[in-house]
């Protein structure tokens, strides 16, 4: 079919996007989560805190395509350009790691004192209780809610097409335009279902593997 060699395209830009937004946005929501814990009692601490907290109440209090027109059209007038590409990924990574935040900060404070202080008698650093204590038991906390929005992320990855990306809906678009027909976008919500469920299963086999925290 014609059509399927547009979709494909769509699709590994729609991957590449979802790939790298997952690399960038993990890591540092969990970074940020341990910074809106309120654990620290110094004046640093507590600015550090009310900026990390104005940030996640901004990315998740706007639309993620208002983010998007704003990083790639607004940016640019006070110097700082983007590509669409990069555009697209700079404002998802944003955006996602602000709930990502969250979802860590939820585990982190499910997570009782008692441990910390058994940490501090074993004599293990804060980095060694964050490894072995704490990350694991956080994991299998989130991994539910981290689950949620990675299937969001693969359906929002469609809003690129405000900025002009090929992703695979907009291939869908431009494919039924000219063909006339529904059927490329009965395909690309195929495809979409298929993601999906792959991602779903997934996250099963993940949730399994974290099942030994009890």
């Amino acid at each position: 079919m014609q059509i399927l060699p547009a979709l494909l395209s769509g699709l590994k830009l729609t991957l590449g996007l979802f790939a790298l937004t997952l690399v960038g946005a993990l890591p540092l929501g969990m970074v940020l989560a341990v910074g809106l814990v309120p654990h620290v009692k110094s004046i640093i601490g507590r600015i550090i805190n009310w900026v990390l907290t104005a940030y996640v109440w901004l990315f998740r209090g706007t639309p993620l395509l208002l983010q998007l027109i704003f990083v790639f059209y607004g940016l640019p007038l006070v110097g700082i350009v983007f590509d669409r590409f990069n555009a697209a990924a700079f404002a998802f990574i944003l955006n996602y790691a602000a709930y990502f935040a969250e979802i860590f900060r939820g585990g982190f404070g499910a997570i009782e004192q008692g441990q910390f202080e058994a940490a501090t008698v074993l004599n293990l650093t804060r980095w060694q209780t964050l490894r072995y204590v704490v990350i694991p038991q956080v994991l299998k906390i989130v991994l539910p809610s981290i689950g949620n929005e990675v299937i969001n992320l693969v359906k929002d990855s469609s809003l690129v097409y405000v900025i002009g990306l090929g992703d695979l809906l907009r291939a869908g678009n431009v494919a039924t335009s000219r063909d006339v027909t529904l059927v490329p976008l009965v395909l690309v919500g195929i495809i979409y279902l298929l993601l999906t469920a792959i991602f779903t299963f997934l996250q099963r086999r993940v949730e399994k593997a974290f099942a030994y925290y009890r």
